[in-house]
């Protein structure tokens, strides 16, 4: 299913838009978003960008959204940003739920606990997971319905 080298210009700029473009309804497990991504020969970054712009004013809006037809055209109609900004991808919308629990278990344990236990949150194959400094990982969706305690208790064992 991967498109690209983990060390190419491709799969480093789809790591930046990854959460945003997940937290907005993308689906790259879909045959026609990979398709389009593999077909996508330049262009990519403003691809993610003005997809995650237009999905932004539509749900502003109050319009329907379609995520994935919406990265699909842009990747293929090489679509530039129309209003873009970095901020973007600091909105509460765009978030990830990894991106949430982490700024969650910051407030929960405080920033030097967070920040001793947890060594990463990233995707594989489409999931989001944690893994903590004692080399054990497990799936966002798991340490929000472990709760904070258990997850704590996970992490320093």
């Amino acid at each position: 299913m991967w498109f690209w080298e983990k060390d190419s210009v491709e799969y480093e700029i789809f790591k930046k838009y990854e959460r945003a473009l997940v937290a907005i309804g993308i689906n790259v497990s879909l045959d026609g978003v990979q398709t389009a991504l593999e077909g996508c020969t330049s262009g990519l970054e403003d691809a993610f960008r003005s997809t995650i712009d237009y999905v932004l004013w539509l749900h502003k809006n109050e319009k329907q959204v379609f995520p994935n037809a919406i990265l699909i055209r842009a990747l293929q109609e090489q679509w530039k940003p129309m209003a873009w900004q970095d901020e973007y991808l600091e909105l509460p919308m765009l978030e990830s739920p990894g991106q949430k629990w982490w700024n969650a278990a910051a407030k929960m344990w405080g920033y030097d606990v967070r920040n001793q236990l947890v060594a990463d949150v990233f995707y594989s194959d489409g999931t989001e997971f944690i893994k903590f400094t004692n080399g054990k990982e497990i799936t966002v969706e798991t340490a929000w319905r472990w709760e904070f305690g258990r997850v704590l208790e996970y992490a320093s064992s």
